[in-house]
């Protein structure tokens, strides 16, 4: 085995694995990640339905439909956390924006936008773009704002959670 590990490749190995796993159980995986913390290695998946708040049954059942799959595809020793990605998570990716279209964010400005004195904005996110940003309708008007000018979008949906399956790992 080598002695350093490309946790990047990896990664890219098993994604594809991870992403058919999760939709036969109607599941998304919106960031898998590969870590080390205290000199263990830890593969994290954070999962999300639009059918249903992920519970701790999907959690459970993705990780041992992944189980020895990943087994196979990973050369060491690693903790495996599957988890819904929490009611504060911010959105970090391409996959994240396209998925919450329509959905309730709170954006977080580096810094006052043209004609709006606020740096934290309560919107709707409408559309995603990788040359020009997020559209949102705020204010009953379109805005266009360059992922640049952006610190942090995180869902504001009023989420209820089901209290007899749970919420798995929040």
């Amino acid at each position: 085995m080598k002695d350093y590990i490309n946790k990047r490749e990896i990664v890219e190995l098993i994604t594809p694995v991870i992403e058919n796993t999760a939709m036969r159980y109607g599941l998304i995986p919106l960031e898998i990640s590969l870590e080390k913390e205290n000199n263990r290695n830890f593969l994290r998946i954070y999962i999300w339905s639009s059918n249903h708040s992920v519970s701790h049954l999907d959690c459970e059942n993705l990780s041992r439909g992944l189980g020895d799959m990943l087994d196979e595809l990973i050369p060491f020793k690693y903790f495996l956390e599957v988890s819904s990605p929490g009611l504060d998570r911010k959105l970090k990716s391409t996959k994240e924006y396209l998925i919450f279209k329509g959905h309730d964010v709170i954006i977080k400005l580096k810094n006052s936008l043209e004609g709006i004195e606020e740096k934290t904005l309560s919107a709707t996110l409408s559309d995603y773009g990788e040359n020009y940003g997020i559209k949102v309708l705020y204010n009953n008007k379109e805005l266009i704002i360059p992922l640049d000018k952006i610190h942090s979008v995180k869902l504001n949906d009023k989420i209820e959670i089901n209290k007899n399956k749970g919420e798995c790992n929040d």
